[in-house]
């Protein structure tokens, strides 16, 4: 049991024999047990020296061992849900010593890609899509072997699909809405749950158990078999009497759950015993239709301090050489001593609950990256997480606002993209007083164009009712949030991920005009030389610089809808240019408001707007993002000289 991340490669001579799958499938089933042993090793030394997510890994060495083992993949398809359990999945799929490179520029993403691997059957970032795409991929293959088999082509070999999900991930309804349709088609499928004690799946290892033990029991069987007895001459009450048993053990057991949806259930298994891991994958390998493995990990397996705690231990940043875990944590501590935005609304959020008891904060399962620790211990009886469950979340502030309740969902930009109807149809429809907080808008950066909030603006700004706010510092977030807390109806206010500019919140909350800008510096350049530029959200400094270097005014717009139409029709009658700068795509974003509205109004101006691209920008950091893109000052002040010129 190691204690400390080793920052020394370690010694791990059967790892460096297994390239692919094809390399591990050549080995003795006792040689497994060794290759788990040293695959945890390096896999603790890599991420020490990358950063990134760490405790699930961790949890599914020798599970990803034995589905590689067992199943022929690639021809085999293994879906990874969830996708940061799949870091060991890299390991032995020809990735080992590129591993380091992982969430950095030009290097490994963070998630399962098919354009990295051809062992990576499916994309992922969002949680919950494994089954559903596994499904579709079990499906093409039936219909292609039915074209096979009635046409003169011999039929071809079997294919074994396997979607693998854990961390929550069984929370979602598009999890169960897959299963219910996998079952019903009765599909080739073999669905792996990794169970590792993390968000619903708490329990569910410790009920099977004591079921096993009451049907294990000599009074239950002594009961059962008195029944068969009595009831075997009445086929319709026997009958009667096995279903009842049945929906008896469903009621404490999740097997009979997923046996009355079609899946041949098996489990709880242990996912450490690598012999019974492998032996009941070999089994399950012989068998057709749908079947479902329960298994039971340990997020943060063979690491101490990650076994302790997988909620700080889910994902590290680089340890340095020589130092110990304890030193880095500190390090990493006294460098975020400085409030990011999303530490300004969790301060905001525990403030406006002092003051309202109204006030009901939501969260799906993003407790710690939204900043809602205190405020789940302050207002426990105020705080919902609803689990890995977008769309329910929104909902269910909807319920909550027509009770005459406050509700606050904190949401990541990327994540409320699955909640989309819930927004428009049972919330905006119905002009209900919900606040969203809007967090990770724009690009995240190691994490990659999964998890940008590249879209928000685009796709929010076309629904009526909603107020969007975007800040530019500390304090406007903080005074944007009770500004849309106090409005009434649905209002939203975005933010980026990471530390602003440095601006000291003020205790104080107070009102800021809904749909006013705020003209942050006006020009000195003569006519025919002036530049306008429009701001929306944290690239104010960014607006700034480009401001400074070219003499241009600058107007934080602050409000993407309602948009202030006098600021906008101000910059485009006064100046003889004008920019947009914005972190969101520039198709559909604050930009394009800004040209409907002088289009609307016929003013003509030459305009341009800067933005994320038409692309999905690659995992780096977000300085790297940024540069990579042209989003910064030096190369938007040189694309504006080469634009006027």
């Amino acid at each position: 049991m190691l204690t400390q991340i080793p920052t020394e490669r370690p010694l791990t001579p059967l790892l460096d024999q297994v390239d692919t799958p094809e390399a591990l499938r050549t080995l003795s089933k006792e040689q497994l047990p060794i290759l788990a042993h040293e695959l945890r090793s390096y896999l603790l030394y890599s991420v020490g020296r990358s950063g990134g997510h760490f405790g699930a890994g961790l949890g599914t060495v020798e599970l990803t061992i034995a589905l590689h083992y067992v199943m022929n993949t690639p021809e085999d398809r293994l879906v990874w849900d969830v996708g940061h359990q799949a870091y060991p999945h890299k390991i032995l799929t020809q990735r080992r010593e590129q591993l380091p490179s992982i969430r950095s520029l030009g290097g490994l993403a963070a998630f399962p890609c098919r354009q990295e691997s051809p062992y990576d059957a499916f994309g992922v970032g969002h949680s919950s899509t494994s089954i559903s795409a596994a499904l579709g991929m079990a499906e093409a293959f039936k219909c292609a072997h039915q074209a096979a088999s009635n046409g003169e082509h011999a039929k071809q070999a079997r294919r074994q699909v396997c979607a693998l999900l854990g961390d929550g991930a069984m929370t979602a309804g598009m999890a169960f809405e897959a299963l219910n349709h996998a079952g019903h088609e009765e599909s080739d499928m073999l669905v792996v749950f990794n169970d590792n004690a993390m968000s619903i799946s708490e329990n569910v290892g410790a009920l099977s158990k004591y079921v096993g033990r009451l049907i294990g029991s000599k009074p239950y069987a002594l009961v059962r078999e008195g029944s068969k007895k009595v009831l075997k001459g009445l086929p319709k009450a026997w009958e009667f009497a096995r279903r009842t048993e049945e929906h008896f053990k469903g009621m404490i057991t999740p097997g009979t759950l997923f046996e009355e949806m079609g899946f041949h259930y098996i489990g709880p298994v242990d996912g450490h015993d690598l012999s019974a891991l492998v032996k009941v994958l070999e089994a399950l390998k012989i068998q057709t239709g749908p079947r479902f493995l329960h298994v039971i990990t340990q997020k943060g397996k063979g690491f101490l301090p990650a076994e302790q705690d997988p909620i700080k231990y889910h994902a590290l940043s680089p340890v340095s050489a020589g130092n110990s875990l304890k030193d880095e944590n500190q390090s990493k501590s006294q460098n975020q001593s400085k409030p990011t935005f999303s530490n300004v609304f969790g301060q905001w959020l525990c403030d406006m609950a002092e003051q309202d008891t109204r006030l009901i904060g939501i969260t799906p399962a993003m407790r710690e990256g939204s900043d809602m620790v205190a405020f789940s211990e302050r207002f426990a009886d105020r705080y919902y997480d609803v689990a890995i469950a977008e769309q329910h979340a929104v909902t269910f502030a909807a319920g909550l606002a027509c009770e005459g309740k406050k509700p606050v969902v904190a949401i990541y930009s990327t994540f409320l993209q699955r909640a989309y109807d819930q927004l428009i149809h049972d919330v905006a429809l119905q002009n209900l007083d919900v606040t969203f907080a809007i967090d990770r808008a724009g690009l995240v950066g190691a994490d990659g164009p999964t998890h940008a909030g590249a879209f928000d603006l685009s796709f929010l700004r076309c629904i009526p009712n909603l107020v969007i706010m975007a800040p530019g510092d500390e304090d406007q977030a903080r005074q944007m949030l009770y500004t849309a807390y106090q409005h009434k109806g649905p209002a939203a206010v975005r933010y980026p991920r990471g530390k602003g500019m440095g601006v000291e919140p003020s205790a104080e909350m107070s009102l800021i005009p809904i749909g006013k800008a705020r003209r942050v510096k006006t020009t000195s350049a003569p006519a025919g030389k002036r530049i306008a530029v429009l701001n929306f959200g944290h690239t104010l400094p960014l607006a700034l610089a480009v401001a400074d270097a070219l003499d241009a005014s600058v107007s934080d717009m602050r409000f993407i809808k309602p948009l202030d139409e006098t600021e906008v029709l101000w910059a485009g009658e006064s100046h003889d240019a004008l920019l947009c700068i914005e972190d969101n795509a520039v198709q559909g974003g604050a930009g394009s408001a800004v040209l409907e509205c002088l289009a609307s109004h016929d003013v003509l101006i030459k305009t341009k707007l800067f933005g994320l691209p038409d692309d999905f920008v690659e995992h780096g950091s977000q300085q790297q993002q940024y540069r990579l893109i042209g989003l910064e000052a030096e190369a938007i002040v040189a694309k504006v000289h080469a634009w006027l010129a």
